[in-house]
């Protein structure tokens, strides 16, 4: 019963934030900096948006697992279905192209703000790091840099490698780089939760708990008292 309400958690975050995603894409005032590099790289290629999130995530994913950071059910799921999402979202219209500047702004700041939900309700579900924070971790313990300048390194990066390959950079980009831990933090309070608070479980501890688990079969006067 945990683990569903941990999946429906899950599940929950990931529609959000990829909602949060298309919306601020579709704004059409500048995506966030790894959504201007996705940009830029379906510009020479035939693949959807969708897709290319989805193997930008499995090579950061193999990148993470040989810098040390174990993935965990929900590194794999956030690697999968923000792509099958954001491609669902897309390709069913669903959310329209902003065709005024009050549609713009009106599109960006909700596109935002659902960045924190949807960050809250993955964070929470309590199953694993995303892959692109699980290599900012793994950056950090290999470099002993601080995490504010792993993430800046990273994101401007990005930023330029898509804005050269015409990925959209606008506006909207800079207020995301500014308002998205805005956004967290403002759920957090609201919900009274604390990101600090909430461990990962990775695939290294359901290895570690069936292999306990096993041990306490294959002997089970270790488990009696006295």
């Amino acid at each position: 019963m945990v683990f569903i309400k941990k999946f429906l958690k899950l599940m929950l975050g990931l529609s959000i934030f990829s909602v949060g995603i298309v919306l601020t894409i579709h704004s059409q005032l500048g995506a966030t900096p790894w959504d201007v590099f996705h940009l830029g790289l379906r510009n020479y290629s035939s693949l959807t948006l969708g897709q290319i999130s989805q193997i930008v995530g499995l090579i950061i994913i193999i990148v993470n697992i040989t810098l040390g950071e174990i993935p965990g059910i929900a590194t794999l799921f956030n690697m999968y279905f923000i792509g099958l999402f954001i491609d669902l979202l897309q390709g069913f219209h669903l959310i329209p192209l902003a065709k005024t500047p009050w549609q713009q702004f009106l599109m960006l700041f909700s596109g935002l703000y659902l960045f924190g939900w949807g960050s809250y309700f993955y964070m929470e579900a309590g199953l694993g790091a995303g892959p692109r924070d699980s290599l900012m971790g793994g950056l950090m313990k290999k470099t002993k840099q601080p995490v504010w300048k792993i993430r800046a390194i990273l994101e401007l990066s990005v930023l330029a490698i898509g804005y050269f390959m015409g990925g959209v950079v606008g506006i909207g980009t800079v207020l995301s780089a500014i308002l998205i831990g805005v956004s967290i933090e403002h759920v957090y309070k609201v919900m009274k939760g604390d990101p600090a608070q909430t461990k990962h479980q990775t695939f290294k501890d359901y290895y570690l708990m069936f292999k306990k688990i096993k041990n306490t079969k294959n002997n089970p006067k270790e488990t009696t008292i006295g």
